[in-house]
């Protein structure tokens, strides 16, 4: 029986002690769509669907023993960064990557919060800009995000546009903008450089579930790791993404946890 290629997908993120986000949002989907996951944990959080309860940073130094450990010896096929948080992690993460020489590098921003707020200011939001995004072969701001990249105060299809054109200027060479922040259809817009691709979905009202961004940008890394095109790596996460939601549960007290399950294993 023929072995089958084992599909390295790394994510690089924090965790999420919840499930809900980061680190375990990012491995349950790389397993779903038939990736090995791997991780390089640059948080470890306390938190539940109320919120995070504390925050506890991995030193800079070790987050770059982590990623050396994994890609010396087993290797990988696409990367997906999430939070990182710091200057220093940045920096320590986009120097292993360009290191290494790593192509497929999906880079969710994490710059701010599904209400608008900044999570990154200051030198980690420059070295964001100045170290990651020009390393990204796809990065995936949400519309807060997108404003803060770019400059561009977006409210419509072609405020996303616009700015998806700026944030490619940054230095990465696809940019997918997600328009769930906008009223209408969730549409998602992909710009590769010379064009745009548009990709819709019926919007489902459901407004708080937790950890939406993660699991796209995963889904991405690991479609893009499975010799999907762009394109159509984006077009299977936001179905993926989409289903999710659909099937989102109210867990505990406060957000929703997207709750696409891996079928059941009969086991005797």
């Amino acid at each position: 029986m023929k072995q089958m290629k084992l599909i390295r997908v790394l994510t690089i993120a924090g965790s999420d002690s919840c499930g809900g986000a980061g680190i375990q949002a990012d491995l349950k989907t790389i397993t779903a769509l038939g990736g090995f996951g791997m991780s390089v944990i640059t948080a470890v959080t306390a938190q539940n669907t109320s919120g995070v309860q504390g925050i506890c940073r991995v030193p800079p130094a070790f987050v770059k023993k982590q990623f050396e450990s994994v890609v010396t010896d087993i290797g990988v096929d696409a990367v997906k960064t999430g939070m990182l948080g710091s200057a220093e992690i940045l920096k320590a993460v986009a120097g292993v990557l360009r290191r290494y020489n790593i192509k497929k590098i999906v880079v969710d921003p994490v710059m701010a919060a599904k209400g608008g707020k900044a999570l990154i200011r200051g030198r980690a939001r420059e070295a964001l800009i100045a170290e990651l995004i020009p390393l990204a072969f796809v990065v995936t701001p949400n519309v807060p995000e997108a404003e803060l990249l770019s400059g561009i105060r977006i409210n419509s299809q072609s405020g996303m546009k616009e700015a998806a054109q700026v944030i490619h200027g940054l230095g990465a060479k696809n940019v997918v903008i997600k328009g769930g922040h906008l009223p209408g259809d969730a549409i998602d817009i992909l710009y590769d450089g010379i064009r745009f691709h548009k990709f819709s979905s019926v919007r489902i009202n459901k407004k708080d579930v937790h950890g939406t961004g993660c699991i796209f940008s995963s889904a991405i890394a690991t479609l893009l790791a499975r010799g999907k095109s762009v394109p159509a790596a984006v077009k299977g996460a936001k179905d993926y993404v989409t289903r999710a939601i659909r099937t989102s549960q109210r867990a505990g007290s406060g957000y929703r946890l997207a709750t696409l399950l891996l079928p059941r294993l009969s086991v005797k």
